[in-house]
C-alpha cells in the first residue's frame, strides 16, 4: 500500500457489462489502478465490461480483487483478475456487502443492474452512512444531472450531499481517496 494505512479499505466498483465508451474503459482502468495504488481491495460484480477494466488496472498494481455476487447463478466466468470471490445466498446480502463494507464507492455507466446499485449507493450514503459515491464518467454524470433536473437527487438540512462527487478525469480521484480526516473536512464539491 502506498497510502501508509496498515488496514486495507474496501472501494466498490459498479459498472455495466457494456462500456459505453473506449474513454471510459481507459477511465475504469485508470480508477483500478489508483485504487490499488491507495491500498483498496476492489469489491465489483466479477464480470465483465467496465468491472472488468477496473479489476484488469487494480491487478496490475498488485491490488487485490474481489467478485461479489450470488450463489448459484451463472452469468459467465469471472473475469481473469479475480483474486477471490465472495457468494451470497440473496440480491439484498449482495447490497449490503457492497455497502456497508465500502470506504468510497464509484459508479460508472452500465445497464439496469448497475442503475439499481448506484441509486442504492447514492439513497445508502444519503440516509445510512455518508460513504463517499463518486460518479465517474460523462455517461454517468448525465444520468445524475436528469435525476437532479427531476427533483429524485436534491440538497436538503437533512440530506445534504456532501457525500457524492463527480469526475471526468482520474486526477480528480485521488483526493476522494485519502483516508478519513485527512482533507480536514475538505472535499470536492457534490454534485
Amino acid at each position: 500500500m502506498t497510502s501508509g494505512d496498515t488496514a486495507s479499505r474496501n472501494a466498490v466498483f459498479f459498472g455495466g457489462c457494456i462500456p459505453a465508451s473506449p474513454d471510459e474503459e481507459h477511465l475504469a482502468n485508470d480508477i483500478g489502478a489508483m485504487l490499488a495504488e491507495h491500498g483498496f481491495v476492489l469489491l465489483h460484480g466479477g464480470y465483465n465490461g467496465l468491472m472488468e477494466h477496473a479489476a484488469k488496472g487494480a491487478a496490475a498494481h498488485g491490488g487485490t480483487v474481489a467478485a461479489v455476487t450470488l450463489d448459484g447463478m451463472r452469468w459467465g466466468e469471472f473475469n481473469p483478475h479475480v483474486t477471490e470471490a465472495r457468494l451470497l445466498a440473496t440480491m439484498g446480502e449482495r447490497m449490503h456487502a457492497f455497502l456497508d463494507e465500502a470506504d468510497v464507492i464509484i459508479a460508472m455507466a452500465g445497464g439496469i443492474g448497475t442503475l439499481h446499485e448506484m441509486t442504492a449507493a447514492i439513497w445508502y450514503a444519503g440516509n445510512i452512512r455518508a460513504v463517499p459515491v463518486v460518479i465517474a464518467g460523462a455517461t454517468a454524470q448525465r444520468f445524475t444531472s436528469f435525476l437532479r433536473r427531476q427533483g429524485w437527487i436534491y440538497a436538503s438540512p437533512t440530506r445534504p450531499l456532501g457525500f457524492l462527487h463527480e469526475i471526468s478525469d482520474i486526477a480528480d480521484l485521488g483526493p476522494l481517496l485519502q483516508p478519513p480526516g485527512a482533507l480536514g473536512g475538505q472535499g470536492s464539491e457534490p454534485c
